[in-house]
This record gives structure tokens, C-alpha cells and sequence, in this order.
């Protein structure tokens, strides 16, 4: 209190000046260097005030502070666009996934420019950085013997001459009888679902039946890892600022030990797979999205890795 005093008495002229970056904001040697991402909001909606608060405004608020303290900051974000719900989107207005992307990409921009959202960049993940990089990563796991293949029991609409998404598919909830019930999710008692586990399915797109058939795809072998991640996770907890939330499920997760995760998906809409076999499937979302920070990052500057590769600061 009495360093507070002082300081306030001593007027503003005392203040130290404020730090203005270079364009573009690289680390620099000696400064605290800070990079904030908000969480990538999906592009096929109008965001409103609630995806406000639960995404973008705390990180805001955060660069804010940074920048008030003279740390070297940086604040990205974009809109998340691969995916079925994209897809979705475009077959309910009529349009190409691209164009959704581009008329939705441009409606959150300038929603977040209104609200004066201090992004120094504001990108999206359709971009050619992004399959660049996210390929490269799928190249690494798969020359470290990180990735297998399996089979997998799929719906498929023979009418539609495609195998089913899980947003593409809808059918009676086998849990609570819920007659609306996704491929994925049932929105009533909120259980996840397989899309082959649905009673009564239906093709969203011709309401046609489908049928259940085998489909090749390949999965991250999340159990190769688990031997390295337990005394990391360790490490973290008790140095790292972990909510009780985070460590109860990731606890859980290491108990019941960790599950092959599929990554690909048939799909038009997203990153191609670069493999033989599998070139006319796409990466799951979940495996593509979170590469979008990097991405953003890369198409805001070349010297992106000097961020997402730099331990020292």
C-alpha cells in the first residue's frame, strides 16, 4: 500500500514509457514474452454475447492487462471451419462449405472489431499454412509409429453414396428414446452415442436408411504414450496452476488408461489425409482444429516457430 502511495504521488510523468512492439510482434531477448489465443469460435454461426464472454472476452481482458504491465504480447485467434457442422451449414443455405466460411469468417471479424476485441490477428483455418503444418505433424506420428489403422463399423446412405458423418445422421436416442437424437450426441439426456448405436437412423440429406458398413480410417495410439505422459503430467500438477476440473478428468483418463483415437474422417470438407488408402478422407476436426493456432500464427508472420517453438522464452 505505501509502494502504491508513492507511486501515485510520484503522478504519471513517473511511469516507465509504454512498450510498443514491432510489427509483427516476435519474442524479444530480455521481455517477458506472452501468447494468448482465445479458444478457435466455429464459423458457422453469428456469434452473440454469450460466445463473447465464454470465448474471446477474458483473453482480452488478459492482453489488455499484459500490455498495461509492458510485456511483450501477442493475442491471436480465427475462426474454426473444417468439419460436418460446416458442412451442414452450407447444405442448409444452399452454398459451397467455402462459401460459408467466408460469409461467416467475415461476420465474426466484424462482430469482434465492434466490440473492440484487441486481436492482433484475427485468422481462420482454411488456409494452405494450415494443411502444411498439419500434415507435417500427421508425417511425424506416423514415421515415430504413433499412428494404426483399424476397421470401423459405419453408417453408410447408398442413396447419397457416401458414408455418414456423425452431424449427418439422426435417429431415436438408445438411451431416453429421444426421437432427434445425432450421430454423436443426444441433445435431451445428453449421452454420447456412437451413429451406429441409433434406432431408426436417418440420412439428414435424402432421409433415406442407411446401412451399417465397414470403413478403413487410422487412429492416434494415444496407449504408446501413456508410459511418457504419467510422470510429465505428474511434473505439471505440482508446478502448473491446474483447475480441479482439469485434474479430476485427466486423472480419470490415465486410470482407465488411454484409448486408440480415430483421426480421419469421409469427408469432402477438410485437411486431406497424405497417405496412400486414405487420400479420399480428411482429419477429424479435433485433430485438425487445435493445429489452427499454429497456423493463425504462421499466416500473421513467417517467424511463427520463434512462438510456438521457443522453450527458452
Amino acid at each position: 500500500i505505501t509502494a502504491a502511495a508513492e507511486a501515485w504521488a510520484r503522478g504519471a510523468a513517473a511511469l516507465p514509457k509504454p512498450w510498443k512492439p514491432q510489427k509483427p510482434v516476435l519474442p524479444v531477448e530480455g521481455m517477458r514474452n506472452i501468447l494468448i489465443t482465445s479458444a478457435l469460435p466455429y464459423v458457422n454461426n453469428v456469434p452473440h454475447l454469450g460466445n463473447i464472454i465464454g470465448c474471446v472476452l477474458s483473453a482480452d481482458t488478459f492482453a489488455r492487462y499484459c500490455r498495461l504491465r509492458n510485456w511483450n504480447t501477442l493475442y491471436v485467434c480465427g475462426t474454426d471451419e473444417y468439419g460436418t457442422a460446416t458442412e451442414t451449414k452450407a447444405v442448409e443455405e444452399g452454398l459451397t462449405p467455402e462459401q460459408i466460411c467466408s460469409k461467416y469468417n467475415a461476420i465474426h471479424a466484424d462482430i469482434y472489431r465492434w466490440f473492440d476485441i484487441s486481436f492482433d490477428y484475427f485468422g481462420r483455418t482454411t488456409t494452405p499454412h494450415q494443411t502444411t503444418i498439419a500434415q507435417d505433424i500427421f508425417q511425424r506420428l506416423l514415421a515415430r509409429g504413433f499412428l494404426l489403422q483399424d476397421t470401423v463399423e459405419q453408417l453408410r446412405c447408398e442413396n447419397c453414396q457416401r458414408f455418414l458423418a456423425d452431424r449427418f445422421v439422426e435417429g431415436t436416442c438408445p438411451f431416453c428414446s429421444y426421437e432427434e437424437a445425432r450421430g454423436d450426441q443426444c441433445d435431451k439426456c445428453g449421452k454420447l452415442i456412437n451413429a451406429v448405436e441409433l434406432k431408426n437412423p436417418q440420412c439428414k440429406l435424402c432421409r433415406g436408411v442407411p446401412v451399417v458398413k465397414p470403413t478403413q480410417h487410422l487412429f492416434l495410439d494415444l496407449p504408446k504414450l501413456e508410459e511418457r505422459l504419467e510422470p510429465w503430467l505428474e511434473q505439471s500438477w505440482a508446478t502448473g496452476d491446474w483447475t480441479a476440473n482439469a485434474r479430476y478428468i485427466t486423472r480419470s483418463w490415465i486410470r482407465d488408461g488411454l484409448k486408440p483415437r480415430c483421426i480421419t474422417r469421409d469427408l469432402k470438407w477438410g485437411t486431406p489425409v497424405p497417405l496412400d488408402g486414405f487420400r479420399d478422407k480428411v482429419f477429424y476436426v479435433w485433430f485438425d482444429a487445435p493445429i489452427g493456432y499454429l497456423s493463425i500464427t504462421a499466416n500473421y508472420t513467417d517467424q511463427w516457430e520463434r512462438w510456438w517453438k521457443n522453450p527458452q522464452q
